[in-house]
């Protein structure tokens, strides 16, 4: 359970709430976050570059001089390798460089992100985007407010356009719907921002949180007294089972003893 700073709309700071724990339950693979990152930024990749190789280059069908009896080393064309205006040994081709990530391994790192920037204090709340028409001045105005620097990620409860096109001309803030940002988005940013309906709404400050938690120790700890001991109980159960079978050979007993003494009384008629 991980705090963050509460924000009204205006920039207006407010109480610290606690962030829903189905996101940010603490959880930080930084292998997963690694590969992720890394598979994000091998995509970007167009995979164009070509360069020729010695069979490309025009020219060098010539042998420059003969073979023997210059000084100078043997060589067979001036397109070889080592020429100036020769060929490149393994040049690069064109080729994809896509790597495909499972998708559980994306939401693992994504998480995986966020618990990172929360940890650090760099995750906030922010009320909701109030922007009627798109000002990057307004926009400027309420980052210097709410005290961010560097690259900034601004997630929102859906599309806000007007938002979006504050920020176009702000080289250090992406703004995106929650929900569609990449581990690579969150971990390129220096503090993230989300609106509080992304993340279901309102959000319990943080001495609600705390007195909420207090009370289900509380009860616990009630339970637990009310609760005999593991030992106690297997004595307990121990002696009930012993009074239950004492009850029944006490029964099993008295049973008997009409039996024998009919028995007894035909022995004793018999024999005289």
């Amino acid at each position: 359970m991980h705090p963050a700073r509460y924000f009204k709309a205006d920039g207006a700071a407010a109480a610290s709430v606690t962030l829903p724990e189905a996101l940010f339950d603490g959880v930080v693979n930084e292998a997963v976050l690694h590969q992720a990152v890394k598979a994000y930024l091998a995509n970007q990749r167009r995979g164009t570059a070509a360069k020729k190789n010695r069979s490309a280059v025009a020219g060098g069908s010539r042998k420059p001089w003969r073979q023997k009896g210059t000084g100078r080393a043997r060589q067979g064309t001036i397109r070889a390798v080592q020429w100036r205006g020769g060929g490149r040994a393994f040049p690069p081709r064109p080729h994809s460089w896509t790597q495909r990530t499972p998708k559980r391994v994306r939401a693992l790192a994504r998480r995986s992100a966020f618990n990172s920037r929360a940890a650090e204090g760099r995750v906030m709340v922010i009320e909701r985007y109030d922007f009627e028409a798109p000002k990057t001045r307004a926009l400027v105005g309420l980052l210097d407010k709410i005290g961010v620097s560097g690259n900034v990620l601004l997630l929102t409860h859906g599309l806000n356009r007007e938002l979006f096109l504050s920020s176009r001309n702000l080289p250090g803030v992406h703004v995106l719907p929650f929900g569609t940002e990449s581990a690579y988005d969150v971990v390129w940013s220096a503090t993230v921002i989300i609106e509080e309906e992304a993340l279901g709404g309102p959000l319990p400050e943080v001495a609600e949180a705390e007195a909420a938690d207090a009370v289900a120790a509380e009860s616990a700890e009630a339970e637990d007294v009310d609760r005999p001991a593991p030992e106690v109980a297997e004595a307990n159960d121990a002696d009930r089972v012993a009074t239950e079978v004492a009850e029944t050979d006490d029964a099993a007993a008295a049973a008997d003893e009409p039996a024998e003494a009919e028995s007894a009384d035909a022995t004793r008629g018999a024999s005289e």
